[in-house]
């Protein structure tokens, strides 16, 4: 990735309001770095595209569990493995959808990689915080990979209908929810979609490669 990828997105962000820029009489925190696997060192408060690669979010994705681990079967039902039925979902929901937004909706879940899967009350409970930094990180990804900075908001919205409907089938195939108190949470779901879906328990090695496979072939056809 050139020098001016990760020039465009300080320009891009610094359109926005930041609170932990360095203001008059206020010192500047510490930056915060993460060293990854692949080698990068990716500053978690001002990431840039530039040090974002998908082999870490792969890695990363596939040892997060969802429902704080809280799910039957012998491995945890990881963050990738999400991401990849959102897509089978979204592509459901929109099948005419352009393949950009297929891989907006595999990377829906990115920043996750560095900063975890948080449960919606607790994400709640943690504040505006969480989110400026969760925006932050899946700006850079998006960047990264030649998405805009800030997916439109009506394909953000059926991205996260197709969100809502895979975390009905986790919380009733694998957090031990019934379907009335899942479709409380996450409303009602139609078997058209969800018919023939099965979700599947796998070591984390093999949802990363699926993942990073997915990744290719969406980008590919972009």
């Amino acid at each position: 990735m050139a020098d001016s990828t990760g020039l465009n997105y300080r320009q891009h962000m610094a359109t926005a309001a930041d609170h932990l820029s360095l203001k008059e009489g206020v010192v500047a925190q510490k930056r915060a770095w993460q060293r990854m696997l692949s080698g990068r060192r990716l500053d978690l408060l001002d990431p840039t595209p530039m040090d974002i690669e998908i082999e870490d979010i792969a890695h990363g994705l596939s040892f997060v569990a969802r429902w704080n681990g809280q799910t039957v079967g012998d491995y945890a039902y990881s963050v990738a493995e999400h991401s990849i039925l959102v897509v089978k979902i979204y592509e459901r929901l929109e099948p005419k959808a352009p393949m950009k937004w297929k891989l907006a909706a595999l990377l829906h879940d990115a920043p996750e990689y560095v900063i975890g899967d948080m449960i919606s009350p607790v994400k709640a409970a943690v504040g505006p915080g969480y989110e400026d930094l969760d925006e932050r990180l899946a700006s850079a990804i998006h960047i990264k990979f030649g998405l805009p900075a800030k997916i439109p908001a009506d394909v953000k919205r059926k991205i996260k209908a197709a969100d809502k409907i895979s975390a009905w089938m986790e919380a009733t195939q694998l957090a031990g929810f019934s379907e009335a108190e899942a479709t409380k949470f996450f409303g009602k779901v139609s078997s058209d979609i969800t018919g023939d879906l099965k979700l599947t328990l796998r070591p984390p090695m093999e949802v990363r490669q699926e993942f990073v496979n997915l990744h290719e072939k969406l980008l590919e056809q972009i």
